[in-house]
């Protein structure tokens, strides 16, 4: 399959359409334009009053199986200092430049390219598709679980097309990912001037030994599949302007990436019993919880497809940061796969023209694999 002007184009029409998270309207239209033609139902629906959203299924025999790639069309905010406009897609020397290239509208590309090229008789397919994976993700592919689950249109196996690729197009997919939580903390205490602290409380020491206690914990060495759990400081905050005033109060922020081995929810009262020692309180917000798909038949699916287009096989990886695969998880195995990361969320963000093409290819084989066994 030589698609590589196709799949390129396919790319360039979304990266033209500005679509900073939240995304909504002119990208998902553009998006419509180029399934529908493949025979899709198309069901597009805003959630949470901002956030767009695309469940596009094609329909095989009955009892068929069903395969779904997923993804976003939304993209981070573009920066400064880019070579070319960051929404106005251009080619040089076998790149494509725009913001979204990698991350990940390349991908969505690459799977409008590949399923055109899955005959209808193979099975049911679908794109889960939404608008709020860059954000907050509350409203993007929790929204569309829900309505695949209303209907009744439950994968059977799905690939997020996040970019894993390291080095080389195909040298790693993830097959989970570490939970993530951000505690909030605060330290509450009394203003005063800093010539008479008697007549102050000062939070400050009480939140400095709390974030010195966290930063020396050591919550595992890691397990078969992950990487060590990590704890970071990511925030400290006191928004005093007088520096002869004791603050009334003190607030931080910290980051947990955490394996298996752990929850959202445990890790969150853990904090909060040190912070209540330390006479602070903690709010913790758990963004996902840890996943993994075990090797099987996803897994071997991916990695024989990856092999027969680029001649070496996929590190199967849990490491890095989270995807919308921590909540497609819930609805069947997932596995992400995408072009390489080198460049995602930076200015100049480019995908190779070659590694579009070969994407296209591998999500085709990936596809019909799924739904068939067909591995050709």
């Amino acid at each position: 399959m030589d698609n590589s002007s196709d799949v390129a184009s396919l790319a360039e029409r979304l990266i033209a359409c500005e679509s900073v998270t939240p995304a909504r309207g002119a990208v998902f239209d553009a998006f419509d334009t180029m399934i529908a033609p493949l025979g899709f139902e198309v069901h597009r629906f805003i959630a949470g009053g901002h956030v767009e959203n695309c469940l596009a299924i094609r329909r095989g025999p009955a009892g068929s199986r069903h395969f779904a790639f997923a993804g976003h069309l939304d993209v981070v905010p573009p920066g400064e200092g880019w070579s070319s406009p960051p929404f106005t897609p251009e080619r040089r020397a076998g790149l494509l430049y725009g913001r979204g290239a990698v991350d990940m509208k390349g991908s969505v590309a690459a799977m409008v390219a590949a399923l055109g090229e899955v005959p209808p008789e193979a099975g049911t397919v679908s794109l889960i598709i939404t608008g709020d994976e860059e954000g907050e993700a509350v409203h993007g592919t929790r929204a569309l679980i829900e309505l695949i689950r209303e209907r009744g249109e439950i994968p059977d196996l799905c690939l997020v097309g996040e970019p894993t690729s390291v080095a080389r197009l195909g040298d790693m997919a993830k097959i989970g990912r570490r939970g993530s939580v951000n505690v909030f903390l605060e330290a509450e205490g009394r203003e005063g001037h800093v010539a008479y602290p008697h007549l102050a409380d000062n939070p400050l020491p009480r939140l400095v030994a709390l974030l010195a206690e966290l930063d020396a914990l050591v919550l595992d060495q890691g397990t078969g599949w992950f990487q060590p759990s990590n704890l970071e400081i990511t925030d400290i905050e006191v928004g005093n302007p007088a520096h002869n005033v004791i603050p009334a109060r003190a607030r931080a922020r910290i980051s947990i990436r955490f394996n298996d081995l752990h929850s959202g929810a445990q890790l969150g009262e853990m904090v909060a019993a040190i912070a209540a020692r330390h006479g602070a309180s903690a709010r913790a917000v758990v963004s996902g919880e840890s996943y993994l798909t075990p090797p099987g038949e996803l897994s071997a699916i991916v990695v024989a497809a990856i092999e027969a287009e680029t001649g070496h096989a996929p590190e199967l990886s849990t490491t890095g940061g989270t995807s919308d695969a921590r909540f497609l998880k819930d609805l069947c195995p997932v596995i992400d796969f995408g072009p390489p990361n080198a460049t995602m969320h930076k200015r100049d963000e480019a995908v190779a023209l070659d590694d579009l093409a070969a994407l296209a290819r591998i999500y085709r084989r990936i596809a019909l694999a799924a739904l068939t066994g067909d591995q050709s």
